[in-house]
């Protein structure tokens, strides 16, 4: 896409900011609420966390992109506010998720399928306990966490070429290692610390805020690969625009238009929806989730095309 074109979809900055700022508020009353009231009203609470959490990060996103904000300095001081409510890093999500944009469908990024030589049992453990059962969130608090406590492991041959092999992160740990380690590790330093100050000042509960985030989790991990199972296995086309209910579509700002979003990185939520090919196929948010259970399946060659 051109730098004209591009001009056809301006960032809505402000439109940003007063979403997060209006989100904030209500995320401390459903984390509040689900650490002092009874178990039939946090668990409503944890149900809306897991959709309104999606929000903002869906806000991280847009900064990971550069286009939650056109000034460079708004956009990295949002989107670092952002991250601190996920918990992560910015800068370590954003080497994260391009890299995943550079590798989309390939070998490297694939979890609906097991390749030749690959252990169907162990593919599909990574499919359920990571995507399914939401495990794939905890991984990154996780590894927060321990770049927070330990910053030369990412740049250790043996947890480059050990455990971040064994789970499947070792070109992303690679490419996590050329970047710079303080700056990570003050963000790392700034989500944990916020985390804590928010469980403090509101008086949280580990239950309450252990359930807001599973819910969450379970939310998280099973859309970061329903936006990408059984579609083309092409770097840039491997993905799908799921059809969703309006308000989920609203909430979640436009996340579900995610084949649009990889076809046009470069383009802010507000437009996708214009970019979305109406001819293409849109299968809807469930008939692909239903379809992860079944397991995974022997990989085509890359460049087949859909296989739902």
């Amino acid at each position: 896409m051109s730098a004209e074109q591009t001009n056809d979809y301006p960032i809505p900055e402000k439109r940003n900011i007063l979403i997060l700022v209006l989100t904030i508020p209500v995320i401390w009353g459903l984390l509040w609420s689900a650490s002092h009231l009874s178990i039939g009203w946090a668990l409503l609470a944890a149900l809306l966390f897991a959709q309104i959490n999606h929000t903002v990060f869906s806000l991280l996103h847009e900064a990971v992109h550069g286009v939650l904000s056109k000034n460079h300095f708004r956009n990295e001081l949002f989107g670092t506010i952002c991250a601190a409510m996920f918990p992560t890093s910015l800068k370590l999500q954003r080497v994260a998720h391009l890299g995943h944009h550079k590798r989309n469908r390939t070998d490297q990024d694939l979890y609906d399928y097991y390749l030749p030589g690959q252990s169907k049992r162990r593919r599909n453990f990574h499919l359920y306990a990571g995507n399914l059962f939401g495990f794939y969130w905890f991984v990154i608090p996780e590894s927060n966490f321990i770049y927070l406590i330990a910053p030369w492991l990412y740049t250790s041959k043996w947890f480059i070429e050990g455990p971040a092999r064994k789970l499947g992160f070792e070109p992303y740990i690679k490419e996590i290692a050329q970047q710079s380690k303080l700056r990570i590790w003050f963000e790392c330093l700034w989500a944990f610390s916020y985390q804590v100050l928010v469980f403090v000042l509101l008086d949280l509960n580990l239950f309450g805020w252990l359930l807001c985030h599973y819910f969450f989790a379970v939310h998280w991990s099973a859309l970061q690969y329903v936006d990408h199972a059984w579609s083309a296995r092409d770097v840039i086309n491997g993905a799908w625009n799921l059809k969703v209910s309006k308000p989920a579509q609203w909430v979640a700002l436009n996340y579900h238009c995610h084949l649009a979003h990889h076809q046009h990185p470069e383009v802010p939520w507000l437009h996708l929806p214009k970019l979305v090919d109406k001819n293409d196929r849109q299968p809807t948010f469930w008939s692909i989730y239903f379809r992860l259970w079944g397991g995974a399946k022997p990989a085509p060659p890359m460049g087949s095309g859909a296989t739902l």
